[in-house]
């Protein structure tokens, strides 16, 4: 029986490794089951949780009231934006965290942001590390090799 070549072992290797160390993105639905909305506290929606690079921001509203602007720390205080803004109007929004820092987003609809408080600010932290491995994901993850290589074994 023929061995398997070694780049198709190396790639089954890599992705074996890749797989078994990928940490899960959150998502999270901006203001809960109430969406994004109207006279809402979405400063204290935002206190208890931890955004990070990876995550996503669920954004579900009306689209024939609301919209979601994405704006700097100034015109978010002055709830203003120009056309430069990118808008999102779509009803059900979703934006993915790529970079750490701050991130301001408000309903760009007159008054909304102003009268009705249709902000929301995060700070997003660095992507959260992968967990160390508990002994049941050792086992998997020995047990995942041996199988892989068998399989690669069988297709040689």
């Amino acid at each position: 029986m023929a061995s398997a070549p070694p780049t198709r072992l190396a790639f089954l290797a890599i992705s074996m490794v890749l797989l078994s160390s990928v940490a899960m993105a959150a998502d999270f639905v901006v203001g809960g089951d109430q969406g994004w909305k109207l006279d809402f506290d979405y400063e204290e929606w935002a206190q208890d949780k931890v955004f990070r690079v990876g995550d996503n921001l669920l954004f579900n509203y009306d689209n024939t009231k609301h919209n979601v602007v994405k704006v700097n720390g100034t015109q978010f205080q002055n709830c203003s934006f120009t056309p430069e803004n990118e808008i999102l109007s779509n009803g059900k929004d979703t934006i993915t965290l790529k970079t750490e820092g701050k991130k301001w987003y408000i309903c760009g609809k007159p008054t909304h942001c102003a009268d009705h408080q249709m902000k929301l600010t995060i700070n997003v932290q660095a992507e959260a590390p992968a967990p160390a491995p508990s002994s049941a994901h050792s086992l998997m993850a020995s047990l995942s090799g041996v199988l892989i290589f068998a399989i690669a074994a069988i297709f040689a």
